[in-house]
Order: structure tokens, then C-alpha cells, then sequence
């Protein structure tokens, strides 16, 4: 495994992109079947990430809706078990691999980078891939050949704390590392119906006219007021599957934000997007 950028190669290359995805259900790429539903335009959009960046990235480094600590922890293992995190599925799901290697010395960074900006910092050596890292993953890069690490959430899902760990890690978009937060525009276990249509497709507006339409402080500022959107608490009785994206933002606070992915019948009747932070490198060149 080669090691990170010396600085006068950070300093001369472009920063890759920072991406909130919305990852879908469970362990859906091998259930697609059995869930019902069109599942392509999600896969599409995943597909595309590999495609954006024009060659293998050092490494993904994913924050989870799946994961929060009571501090920032940063997951150190060289080969990540699996997380089972979900329940109801068929036998053979609790049994999948995804293999991909971790990323230990991007862990140091990461260690690094947030102890450097006095955001409180740990590691967990045994921590395995959730599914809100290998079911996504697994669609981007099925051959598990790019090395993953996970940064978990910290306990009260505070904005601005999370978007303060992103500004910290900005460097590492110059270091090969690809910031990905991995959630869900709508998460509301407890209305998944009919009546998930209206606050899904009125919080999906506000979140991609913040995140299109505006950037750098003001985008930021929209954000940390996001209890106040239409339909925010509706879409996200807790807060885990959105704060992934404060990352992603911090991280890219003034790039351009775009959507690369939308729709508004995900499982019969629920608004879901996906955004990027940043030019896709392909783009720029």
C-alpha cells in the first residue's frame, strides 16, 4: 500500500469531490427482488461516483447514519468486519462479504487533522462495515478493491459540531480521499407510506435549493437551521441520516453543490436525492 501525498504533491493536486448519498435500504443490492420497487435509478447514481473521479481514489473515508459515538471515532482496522445492522431479511444477507481493505494510516490523519482542530477524537479497532457503508459500496465499486474507513457520528447529531469535523478534514481531498457522507434525504421508519410523499418531496426542495442555490457560509448557515425546513422533522424524527451530510459540506464548504440524484416514487411514494461538493475531477479536466 503506498503512502499519502508528500505536501508538494497535496498543494498540486485538485481536491476531489465530497458526495452525501442517500444508501438505500438494508442490504438491497441483493434483494432488489424481494423488496419490489425500481432500485436503478439509486444504482445509477452510485455507479457514477467511480466514474467521476476517473481512476481509484487512496481511499473512501464514509461517515454513517449507522454509527455515532460519544466522541468522533475513527474505525483503524486493516480488514473491517461486517455489520449486520438490520433485522428481518433473509438468512443468507446476514452471511454477505464485502471485503474491501480499511485504511489505517488515513485513520492516523484523520486522528490527525481533528485532535489538530481540538475536536475531541478516538479510534475503535474492531468496528465492521455497516450497512450504510458496504450495501451503497458494494453498487460503486462491487470488486471491494478500494480501501474504506468509517468516521462515526457524535451522540446529539449536533450541526455544527459535524460540519466543524468536515472543515478539518478538507485537506484530505488533496490527499486522495474521498469524504462521503451516507445517509438519507427522508428517514422515517414510522411513515414509509402514502403520507411520507408530501414532507419528503417539500424537505427534498428546500435541501436541494440550499444546497444548489446557495454556497460557502450561507449554504452553511441554512443548514444548521435545518429543523425549520418544510417537512424537516417529518423526513428526519431524528437526526442521524441527515448529519452525515454536514461533513460532506464542511468538508467542501466553498464548492458548488449539485444533485446526481432524484426521484420522487423511491418505494411507491418517497422524494430521495443524492448531492456532490465539488467538481467531479474528470470535469475539470
Amino acid at each position: 500500500m503506498t503512502n499519502l501525498p508528500t505536501s508538494a504533491d497535496r498543494s498540486s493536486s485538485p481536491p476531489l469531490p465530497t458526495y452525501f448519498i442517500s444508501h438505500g435500504g438494508g442490504p438491497w443490492p441483493w434483494i432488489k427482488d424481494l423488496m419490489g420497487g425500481d432500485w436503478s435509478a439509486l444504482e445509477e447514481s452510485l455507479r457514477s461516483i467511480p466514474l467521476d473521479l476517473g481512476g481509484p481514489p487512496r481511499a473512501l473515508l464514509v461517515i454513517s447514519g449507522h454509527w455515532e459515538a460519544p466522541v468522533f471515532t475513527v474505525q483503524t482496522s486493516p480488514n473491517p468486519p461486517m455489520l449486520y445492522d438490520y433485522g428481518g431479511f433473509p438468512e443468507f444477507t446476514y452471511h454477505l462479504q464485502y471485503p474491501a481493505p480499511g485504511a489505517p494510516d488515513v485513520a492516523a490523519r484523520v486522528v490527525e487533522l481533528l485532535a489538530a482542530a481540538d475536536i475531541p477524537v478516538t479510534t475503535d479497532p474492531n468496528r465492521g462495515f455497516d450497512h450504510g457503508v458496504f450495501a451503497p459500496l458494494y453498487v460503486s465499486y462491487p470488486e471491494a478493491d478500494v480501501p474504506i474507513l468509517q468516521l462515526s457520528l457524535r451522540h446529539r447529531y449536533d450541526p455544527s459540531e459535524h460540519m466543524d469535523a468536515g472543515r478539518a478534514l478538507a485537506p484530505l481531498r488533496r490527499e486522495g480521499v474521498v469524504i462521503i457522507g451516507s445517509g438519507f434525504t427522508y428517514h422515517n421508519l414510522a411513515n414509509f407510506g402514502p403520507s411520507a410523499a408530501e414532507p419528503s418531496r417539500s424537505f427534498e426542495s428546500w435541501l436541494t435549493d440550499t444546497v444548489v442555490n446557495h454556497c460557502s457560509t450561507d449554504r452553511s448557515a441554512r443548514l444548521l437551521e435545518w429543523e425549520d425546513a418544510p417537512g424537516a422533522r417529518m423526513s428526519h424524527p431524528a437526526a442521524d441520516h441527515l448529519i452525515p451530510l454536514m461533513v460532506a459540506v464542511g468538508a467542501a464548504e466553498g464548492d458548488r453543490g449539485s444533485r446526481i440524484y432524484y426521484e420522487t416514487d423511491f418505494m411507491g411514494s418517497i422524494t430521495s436525492a443524492s448531492y456532490r461538493f465539488g467538481g467531479a475531477p474528470t470535469a475539470m479536466a
